[in-house]
């Protein structure tokens, strides 16, 4: 072997040669000779080497030089690694979507607890064949020793012989040793006896889980690392309520995991070798939806199915009043709105859907106050309560508090009001993109037309209303019913005038009882090229709507009150430009909607 090796080395050191320094067919002769005389007295050397013979092989970095006839195997775990063909659970398993209601419980083999594992070292561990116990005698009699626990599930010390330990708990291993030493010593002699480490045991995990299989772990290890380890119960095909531990052939303890999520009750187990983890299939289930804390699809038995357990593990929220359920009865469709009373009697059937619904009809009122006032900004009202009834609870200082314009913020007409501007925007997009072109010219104008009105419409669909509610009107109050979450606005004594819109320095000017519409428009600058100045906006203190217009260079309003009050808004409005008349109408109507509903002028 030696010679063959040197005559490799040879060989390596003339291939080198050759690709280097060899430059002639003398040199070429030479290394010739040299190797056939290397190799002379080797066994199966051949005479006739040359550089051009010599076979090479690459190898990976760190592989070994000799190569095997019978391949190679990883002794190293693979830590997850699939290898090329190997099945996986996205090939396994079809393609399913998420369930909308997970099974309850399912949380149990969310994270990473299988790794913050026992030692094995509790006193309620079992001692098994293979796990090393520490023993110290001293006094009359010095020995010392860590032993093993035999086949035979016994230890063996010198001069006492065999002590039977197997299946001892491992907090009454030092006491058993003991026992049995002082049986042999019975003066002076003290002893120390600790379990230093516990035998792995090979549990079968089976049924609906992810990864069944067989599993390594300690005696003391739960039924949910196990599961965990295998990659948890199967949500679709798996019990959670009975999973068994069988031992030859025998079912020694059933795990309900319910019964662990609601009131931490799991079994004992001291896990032997060969023992099988069964998850059984998935049983009859109820899926609970909306309105409950559990809205989870849950397993029940044949005599937990009513009502009464439902409510026990949904646990409906504290303002649920009824439950609605559906389901099949005799191949026919079935559905039941009851209160949650009745529910809790009601027999149910595998399948049913129940939703829990806060079906209780308000009777007080949460009422918000703004503006200028004094107390809470918050009011308690019943049911009924009217706008006058609340306004005796309201302090307010007359001397800064406008009570003669009063109005209102309700949620209900601001909704309206945007579904009116969004029906505006619908209308206006449908006249945009089906209007008829009659050229190729004329189609590119409409195209360059129809962009500038989309981001009209995508900057006025950002448009929130306020949904004021116009109540009072010189001094008197409408007494209209309250609506929940109403805010009365009680505004602010002012002397000032707000111009706002196309003009070119929007502000706010100290009222003049002398000054007219157009003054104010010359205060803040005048009109923009863009501004609409045949209609003026005026929006009164109290959200009433008046509309002005340049009639010969001078203002008229459209109703019959041409003065202006302190708080008063004047608004231009910017002219629409496009040579779409429909397309004119409805801009020109969206921008009056949502001057009104909001207060602001859309460009």
């Amino acid at each position: 072997m030696q010679r063959m090796l040197a005559g490799l080395t040879v060989l390596l050191f003339c291939t080198t040669s050759f690709h280097v320094g060899a430059q002639s067919v003398e040199q070429l002769e030479q290394l010739r000779q040299q190797a056939s005389q290397s190799n002379g007295s080797s066994a199966g050397a051949t005479n006739n080497v040359t550089p051009l013979s010599i076979q090479s092989q690459r190898t990976l970095p760190g592989g070994s030089n000799t190569s095997s006839s019978v391949g190679q195997y990883a002794t190293q775990p693979r830590n997850g690694v699939t290898l090329p063909g190997e099945p996986t659970i996205s090939t396994v398993f079809p393609t399913q979507q998420a369930m909308e209601n997970p099974p309850f419980a399912a949380n149990l083999f969310i994270g990473g607890f299988e790794s913050e594992r026992s030692s094995g070292l509790n006193d309620n561990y079992s001692i098994a064949p293979g796990d090393k116990i520490s023993i110290w005698i001293w006094g009359a009699v010095n020995y010392s020793s860590v032993v093993t626990v035999d086949n035979q599930g016994n230890i063996f010390i010198p001069n006492i012989g065999p002590i039977q330990i197997a299946n001892t708990p491992a907090g009454s291993v030092n006491q058993t040793v003991t026992q049995k030493i002082r049986q042999v010593y019975t003066n002076d002699v003290n002893v120390y006896v600790n379990l230093l480490t516990s035998t792995p045991v090979s549990i079968y995990v089976s049924g609906p889980v992810l990864r069944p299989g067989q599993y390594a772990g300690l005696a003391s290890d739960s039924v949910l690392y196990y599961l965990k380890r295998a990659g948890g119960v199967d949500f679709r095909r798996g019990s959670f309520r009975q999973i068994d531990v069988i031992r030859n052939g025998n079912i020694i303890a059933t795990a309900d995991l319910y019964a662990f999520f609601r009131d931490g009750k799991l079994p004992g187990v001291s896990f032997k070798d060969g023992d099988t983890i069964l998850v059984r299939p998935i049983g009859n289930t109820i899926v609970v939806g909306t309105g409950a804390r559990n809205s989870f699809t849950f397993e029940f038995s044949q005599e937990e199915l009513n009502g009464g357990v439902v409510n026990y593990f949904a646990r409906p929220g504290e303002f649920a009043s009824h439950a609605s359920v559906a389901g099949v009865r005799e191949g026919k469709q079935f559905a039941r709105y009851l209160t949650i009373e009745e529910f809790e009697a009601l027999p149910l059937q595998p399948g049913d859907a129940v939703e829990y619904v806060a079906d209780n009809e308000p009777q007080i009122y949460r009422i918000n106050v703004a503006g200028a006032f004094a107390g809470a900004s918050q009011l308690m009202v019943d049911k009924g309560t009217r706008l006058l009834d609340i306004l005796d609870h309201i302090e307010a200082d007359t001397t800064l508090s406008d009570t003669q314009n009063i109005f209102l913020l309700r949620e209900s007409v601001a909704e309206k009001q945007k579904e009116i501007i969004e029906q505006g925007l619908q209308r206006l997009e449908r006249s945009m993109y089906t209007a008829p072109i009659s050229s190729t010219g004329e189609g590119a104008i409409r195209a360059q037309e129809a962009q500038l009105v989309a981001d009209f419409i995508t900057r006025a669909r950002q448009v929130e209303p306020q949904g004021r509610v116009v109540v009072s009107e010189n001094g008197d109050i409408a007494n209209i019913l309250l609506e929940p979450n109403d805010t009365i606005v009680i505004p602010e004594v002012t002397d000032l005038i707000h111009i706002g819109g196309e003009v070119m320095l929007p502000q706010s000017v100290v009222f003049n009882p002398d000054a007219t519409t157009e003054d104010y428009i010359a205060w803040a600058g005048g009109f923009t090229e863009r501004a609409e100045d045949e209609r003026i906006l005026v929006i009164r203190k109290n959200g009433n709507v008046a509309f002005t217009q340049l009639n010969e260079g001078s203002l008229l309003f459209s109703d019959n009150n041409p003065h202006l009050a302190p708080g008063d808004q004047i608004i231009v409005l910017p002219a629409i430009d496009t040579k779409l008349l429909q397309a004119v109408k409805d801009i020109t109507q969206i921008v009056y909607q949502i001057a009104v509903a909001a207060n602001v002028a859309t460009n």
